[in-house]
């Protein structure tokens, strides 16, 4: 898959100076740097378990709620804005979460350079970019190409948990995910938590919806 329009813009948001100093300290020990090269989970973690790949993990309060719940699984947090990364590097350092490692790039490049063919347990995409406008579409994550590349990063067996408040996309994201020959729909997983993008949507009576695809065994 090539990597062509994007589905974010790096927004100058502001740093703060723990964020920044996060980043400079605590990203050796919990960070993992891009490279094209296929990535070995047992270096990363430490052991051999399951590895699910989260996708846009903001600020990173959900990711750290689930990764302490599940301490028996491994996750990989994708995220571009440096602040989201400091703030999930404090959360990690601060819990003691040693089944969390991020990556600050591109998520469709870390999908495609480093994660192995059939390796993860799961991916979560929850509330992206809805980029609502017409003229916009283009933009969204949830397209053929990206569900093609995400089922063949999956195990057999392993799960795409997808989430948004607006149902157009909604719409697209199960139309495109039903049309993958690899992924068939699922029971939707236990309980997540609620993520700010979901409580903002919730105000503002967005009907949220969860779209949960497995990869055929």
């Amino acid at each position: 898959m090539k990597r062509g329009i994007r589905s974010y813009v790096l927004r100058q948001g502001r740093t703060t100076p723990a964020q920044q100093r996060a980043l400079q300290a605590l990203s050796p020990a919990w960070a993992i740097e891009y490279r094209p090269s296929a990535l070995r989970f047992e270096d990363a973690f430490g052991r051999h378990s399951p590895v699910v790949l989260e996708i846009g993990s903001g600020m990173g309060e959900t990711t750290a709620q689930i990764a302490a719940a599940n301490p028996g699984v491994d996750y990989l947090a994708v995220e571009v804005h440096g602040p989201g990364v400091g703030s999930l590097l404090q959360r990690i350092d601060r819990e003691g979460l040693k089944n969390l490692r991020v990556i600050r790039h591109d998520a469709v490049e870390v999908l495609r350079d480093m994660i192995p063919e059939a390796s993860l347990a799961g991916i979560h995409l929850f509330f992206p970019d809805p980029w609502p406008k017409k003229r916009h579409h283009k933009r969204r994550l949830v397209q053929p190409a990206f569900a093609a590349l995400a089922a063949s990063r999956l195990a057999p067996g392993g799960h795409l948990h997808a989430a948004t408040d607006w149902p157009e996309y909604a719409a697209q994201i199960d139309e495109v995910l039903r049309a993958e020959p690899l992924l068939e729909p699922s029971p939707r997983p236990r309980t997540r938590p609620e993520t700010k993008f979901e409580q903002r949507g919730l105000r503002l009576g967005h009907p949220v919806r969860d779209l949960c695809f497995r990869r055929r065994g």
